[in-house]
């Protein structure tokens, strides 16, 4: 039986005609039927450039219609789509009868309710030149981490301007982060040209204005285009109500436009992702270039470690390569056996990026709940994981007016200037100059969201010239000559739990069995050492770190240390956990109702609370999170403090 070949197919681009070729499928638009031109063409459009570009702007500055305009005008729409959205158009669109765009990426309904973007919405289209990769970025203050993290891998910006409005506090907010995340080229697509009637003067006023903030914001590449995106005027071709303007069209500039990073000006950087050993007669290892290029026989540095080496293959699928580049996802083999692992570096060896352990950076703020100096995170960058702190807020960014403003923590959406602090140096480059390698993440380490994006911009001079000092006397020589081996019992629990007066009992059998000990109390380091914070969040979180790094160095002497402290956030108790060996750190809960503690309140504290007379009050109008799994549980509200302080004992001594 025959089978007739149609002519098109099911789901073909509006008004296309593909003829279909023999042992290939149906042809796109304009490509030449012969089987083997049809293969060179499809090989062509593999090996087409890409180009990432986001699109921001203010609210209702056009930037959704801008991208279903250029969808539609490219011919890159499904005839299903057509009438998808001619229908969406009908219901939920703004422009009558006409096709609305917008609806082409403002997929949620909240966004067709209310007419915004809400969310990064990202649309992938080609042309016989080019493939792109379009996020539509939302324009409200509030989604400025949607907008973050829509730019966070783009080599363009189109840079919306409501020709009406002219520039708005939303254009510097959004060109600010733009210049931040590294976007060196942007498009200023001045919008809705026909509501002004095509007047050159208001066009040029603004693109006046943009040149200023751009030098001021350190972006060297700016094309401005007139253009009206539901008019479909300098979108795709010269409009001739503009002619004016003898620019290039918003596509022709996408385009041509050379937004290409390649990093050869600060040499070859490949990130380690995976060591690949399928056999005992290779070992490879795994990632994409994110600078410059590589040869066989190129000497290269392994970072941190610093080893050196040589390159003896560059391995692929598709069989080994003389030359890698930027991009490129390779797998090294080297000519030694050299110490290699995830999140390593492979450098070029005479020109290797720098190692350190702090810096300064810039920080965006994407969690819930704020940002607390002196907390640990953990920092991924590239395929690296460590832990980290900020230890000082230089000062908050106002990313409307770029304004320096003090501040102790940071807010939601909030953009700042740190200082941070790692557990253990990392390879690293200034964001300006390589964006894997300069780009990183913090993570909240209860529960893994992703609360902040942040940049590097430099080493801090401190870090690279603070060693550790080798001393003969060792924590083991100190304890042995105390014949004990050092712990640190950390009581927790609400004020008036009974903390410290258990603790008291603790240290006093201790010392009558002969036991060397100190006992640090929350008041009493208030008087002294921690005198100068208050019971902020922010404070309260620099208390417990101070404290703990005390008793680190207590328990270093050899000496078991009791620290009784409220200590309310579960991050700060682990924070202190972690800077002592598995074993030598034992978590005591207090575990006395709020009711009992208040019953007990001789200080008056809790009734202060109450009547407002004290603020962040722990129980009352600031938290507190309750040990999940401590060492040793202790119920206050039911057991004398003799009875517990013996459980401690027990416990210590078992």
């Amino acid at each position: 039986m025959a089978i007739e070949k149609p002519t098109a197919p099911v789901g073909a681009p509006s008004g296309a005609n593909l003829p279909f070729v023999e042992g290939k499928g149906f042809a796109p638009e304009g490509a030449p039927t012969n089987a083997s031109l049809v293969a060179d063409y499809l090989r062509q459009h593999e090996t087409k450039g890409l180009l990432r570009f986001i699109t921001c702007g203010s609210v209702d500055d056009g930037k959704s219609t801008l991208i279903g305009r250029l969808l539609h005008d490219t011919k890159r729409l499904f005839d299903d789509q057509v009438a998808a959205l001619e229908a969406d158009s009908r219901r939920h669109g703004t422009q009558g009868e006409a096709i609305d765009f917008a609806l082409l990426v403002d997929g949620l309904s909240a966004e067709r309710e209310q007419g915004i973007t809400i969310d990064v919405a990202y649309r992938f289209f080609d042309t016989d030149r080019r493939k792109f990769i379009v996020a539509d970025c939302p324009g409200h203050e509030q989604y400025t981490r949607n907008m973050a993290t829509g730019a966070s891998t783009a080599d363009l910006a189109v840079v919306l301007v409501d020709a009406r409005k002219g520039l708005l506090t939303q254009t510097r907010r959004h060109s600010y982060i733009v210049s931040l995340l590294g976007i060196r080229h942007v498009l200023l697509a001045v919008n809705k040209m026909d509501l002004v009637d095509y007047d050159q003067a208001v066009f040029d006023d603004i693109v006046a204005g943009y040149a200023g903030l751009a030098k001021q914001l350190d972006i060297p590449h700016v094309q401005a285009i007139p253009l009206s995106a539901l008019r479909g005027d300098n979108m795709t071709g010269a409009s001739a109500a503009m002619p004016w303007y003898t620019g290039p069209s918003l596509l022709e500039h996408l385009e041509t436009v050379d937004a290409r990073r390649d990093g050869s000006e600060v040499g070859f950087r490949l990130p380690v992702q995976w060591v690949c050993r399928p056999n005992q007669d290779f070992r490879g290892f795994a990632g994409s270039v994110a600078a410059g290029e590589v040869s066989p026989g190129d000497a290269v540095v392994v970072l941190p470690s610093g080893r050196r080496s040589t390159v003896a293959r560059i391995v692929t699928a598709d069989g080994d390569l003389p030359r890698a580049i930027a991009g490129q996802a390779i797998t090294l083999a080297l000519a030694d056996e050299v110490d290699v692992s995830r999140g390593d570096v492979i450098a070029a060896a005479d020109r290797a990026p720098q190692v350190a352990d702090q810096f300064a950076a810039h920080l965006l703020w994407m969690g819930d709940a704020p940002l607390l100096p002196g907390r640990p995170y953990w920092l991924k960058i590239g395929a690296r994981t460590v832990s980290a702190q900020v230890t000082e807020i230089k000062h908050k960014v106002d990313v409307n007016t770029q304004a320096q403003l003090a501040a102790k923590s940071l807010e939601l959406n909030e953009v700042a200037y740190c200082n941070l602090g790692l557990d253990q140096a990392i390879p690293f480059e200034a964001y300006r100059d390589n964006r894997t390698l300069g780009g990183f993440v913090l993570v909240d380490r209860q529960n893994n969201a992703t609360v902040a994006a942040g940049t590097l911009d430099f080493a801090l001079r401190r870090a690279a010239n603070i060693h550790w000092q080798p001393l003969e006397v060792d924590k083991a020589a100190r304890a042995s000559i105390k014949a004990q081996a050092p712990r640190c019992l950390w009581f927790t629990g609400l004020s008036g739990a009974g903390k410290s007066t258990v603790a008291n009992l603790v240290e006093k059998q201790l010392l009558a069995k002969g036991f060397h000990t100190y006992l640090l109390d929350g008041d009493n380091v208030r008087h002294g050492l921690n005198k100068d914070l208050g019971f902020t969040d922010e404070d309260r979180v620099e208390n417990i770190r101070r404290v703990a790094e005390v008793a680190r160095l207590m328990t270093d002497a050899g000496l078991i240390v009791l620290v009784s402290f409220i200590s309310p956030f579960r991050a700060e108790r682990r924070m202190a956990r972690e800077m002592f060996p598995e074993g030598e750190f034992i978590e005591v809960f207090v575990d006395t109702p709020l009711a009992e503690a208040e019953r007990r309140d001789v200080k008056g504290l809790y009734a202060k609370a109450r009547a407002g007379k004290i603020k962040n009050f722990t129980g009352i109008d600031s938290p507190y999170e309750a040990p999940e799994n401590p060492e040793i549980h202790l119920a206050g509200g039911e057991e004398s403090a003799e009875v517990m302080a013996k459980r401690v004992i027990d416990r210590l001594l078992d």
